[in-house]
């Protein structure tokens, strides 16, 4: 199965590609489709809604999976990650694809055993998990890539509860 997790934002919208095949877990691809500062905010948009429709096009994938947004104290980031993760769901709604999603502390809790794991716990069980040979860059990319971990996890009936309805 080909996940494709998704660690949202508006600036670096992170992507993780990873194959699951019975426990076993292979990374495909990571990176970050990125928007600049200086874009009008509905280009930068519609740059994420893009970038998001090609990663669907190139590596087909199975299942979405997304980090559920959690409370900024800027409301204005908030607004605008939140638009960022509308945009990159209507692409993947549009594919047909089962979109799911996972809170940051079920992410940690999947991938490092520990719900409260910081960044650099999760960094290097994501390279242990998929045999890399060093963390992936930018953050946004290891993010996306734990995310796709804790889906495939979650993989069969349990999965149902996490499927964004």
């Amino acid at each position: 199965m080909i996940i494709l997790g998704i660690d949202p934002g508006y600036a670096l919208l992170g992507y993780g590609i990873i194959n699951a095949d019975h426990g076993r877990l292979a990374p495909i691809d990571c990176g970050v489709i990125e928007t600049k500062a200086g874009m009008a905010f509905p280009e930068r948009l519609e740059r994420l809604y893009e970038g998001t429709r090609a990663l669907i096009e190139k590596f087909k994938p199975d299942h979405a999976a997304f980090e559920e947004l959690f409370f900024y104290r800027n409301t204005t980031t908030a607004i605008q990650v939140a638009a960022a993760r509308g945009v990159s769901i209507l692409a993947v709604q549009q594919a047909g694809i089962p979109l799911y999603e996972y809170t940051p502390m079920e992410i940690k809790q999947s991938v490092t055993g520990d719900g409260h794991a910081d960044k650099m716990q999760m960094q290097t069980m994501v390279k242990l998990l998929l045999g890399l040979s060093k963390v992936p860059k930018p953050d946004d990319a290891a993010d996306a890539l734990g995310i796709g971990i804790c889906h495939a996890n979650y993989i069969g009936p349990a999965a149902e509860n996490y499927r964004i309805k």
